[in-house]
């Protein structure tokens, strides 16, 4: 079988049963491991499928992916708007980060500030900041736990975001739509849009594959954004589209933004 039979034949296996481990995939392919093996990490180059410990799942763009898994998608991409929403914070402002994977790539560059406040939702942002060598205080809204995305929701968390307010929001989407607005597939949303109410200018981090995707819950409007930080690969009428709403589209790896 032809290595490209057999990816598509893979990627096949994994739409009908979700996920596999690699030992599943040999077996059922009657090919060797270091065979399999190149053919997910070919797979994983095109964003088909996202390497699990011993395993391998399809990258369901549509879904609300654990953070662990949406972390190793397009992240060099996020790490580079991450460098670029770094160059828009100052000491002495009051931060609130979202527990998106794009907006904790943002977490190194904040440790030479020593006079900010961060709040977040998230818990692996929290312990990430704990390690920085620097000098900042740092707030969290409690509520229900969810363990998928390792951050905190429900009415506690909407209600502490309620009683600050905050410099900037710096926060992920699933999908940016030109008509409706910041979308995400996460079902536990309202925290999102308390966050955006708590702050005076919403910061939006995407790569460029999230322009013209539409996701079930609305965050907020496109009138209430300030800034977008993507990749060159943004659609140019997206970009067209959004500078003339007055957005500021900051487009990293651009000399000029």
């Amino acid at each position: 079988m032809k290595p490209e039979q057999r990816q598509q034949e893979i990627i096949e296996y994994l739409r009908k049963n979700g996920k596999s481990s690699v030992n599943v995939l040999i077996e059922r392919f009657q090919a060797t491991g270091t065979t399999i093996r190149k053919d997910l990490t070919a797979l994983e180059q095109r964003n088909e499928v996202i390497r699990t410990y011993g395993g391998v799942m399809l990258v369901h763009e549509e879904d609300d992916q654990p953070l662990d898994c949406k972390t190793h998608i397009n992240a060099e991409k996020k790490q580079q708007i991450a460098r670029v929403a770094a160059e828009l914070i100052q000491d002495g402002d009051s931060i609130i980060l979202d527990a998106g994977s794009t907006v904790l790539q943002l977490v190194p560059y904040l440790e030479k500030f020593n006079n900010i406040t961060v709040m977040t939702n998230s818990l692996h942002i929290t312990n990430a900041l704990i390690e920085l060598n620097n000098d900042q205080t740092i707030l969290m809204p409690g509520g229900t736990f969810r363990k998928k995305s390792a951050s905190f929701h429900g009415s506690l968390a909407e209600s502490a975001f309620k009683l600050f307010s905050f410099d900037k929001l710096f926060i992920g989407a699933d999908g940016i739509d030109l008509n409706i607005g910041m979308t995400t597939f996460n079902e536990v949303h309202n925290v999102s849009k308390a966050m955006c109410n708590a702050a005076k200018k919403i910061i939006v981090m995407v790569d460029s594959s999230k322009f013209g995707r539409k996701s079930p819950n609305i965050v907020c409007s496109l009138e209430k954004i300030d800034t977008i930080i993507t990749d060159q690969g943004i659609p140019s009428e997206s970009l067209i589209d959004l500078r003339e709403k007055g957005i500021n589209v900051i487009i990293s790896g651009e000399s000029n933004g």
